[in-house]
């Protein structure tokens, strides 16, 4: 049972800090010391992409092995779904209509860029909520 809490605290340790360091140190750092912001942005957002990936794997072990160990009404079954299910959203709806408008072309001031923005905006919002979760799940007491 110990070797399952410890590889229970490697997953968690692999999925948020990588969120925070990617989300907050890399990709801040990119658009700071790259002059081009298309390339910045290119090389971000597959970092993110990977990182996306990365939560669903570990995310999905960590829900399974908690609802095996700790049942259906574990209250981090709830936040483990619930960042989940915010991956998800913004992995699979908003990349894809992000992806979509910068096919058609960000001009600055076209509605394409302004609907981009709006959604970068929500899928920052939805990362920042990913990576607090996280965060709650990192600094609460292990049972």
């Amino acid at each position: 049972m110990k070797f399952l809490f410890i590889s229970d605290r490697i997953l968690l340790t692999l999925w948020v800090g990588g969120m925070w360091t990617v989300g907050y140190v890399v990709a801040p750092t990119l658009f700071g010391v790259l002059d081009d912001r298309q390339l910045a942005g290119f090389i971000a957002g597959n970092l993110f992409t990977t990182m996306s990936y990365i939560g669903l794997v570990c995310g999905s072990l960590l829900l399974l092995g908690n609802l095996y160990r700790a049942g259906i009404k574990h209250k981090t079954n709830y936040i483990l779904a619930l960042m989940l299910v915010l991956i998800a959203i913004g992995q699979f709806i908003l990349q894809p209509m992000m992806a979509d408008l910068k096919a058609q072309g960000l001009v600055e001031g076209s509605a394409a860029a302004a609907n981009f923005g709006k959604l970068h905006g929500v899928s920052s919002i939805l990362f920042m909520i990913t990576s607090i979760a996280g965060l709650i799940l990192v600094i609460k007491p292990s049972k």
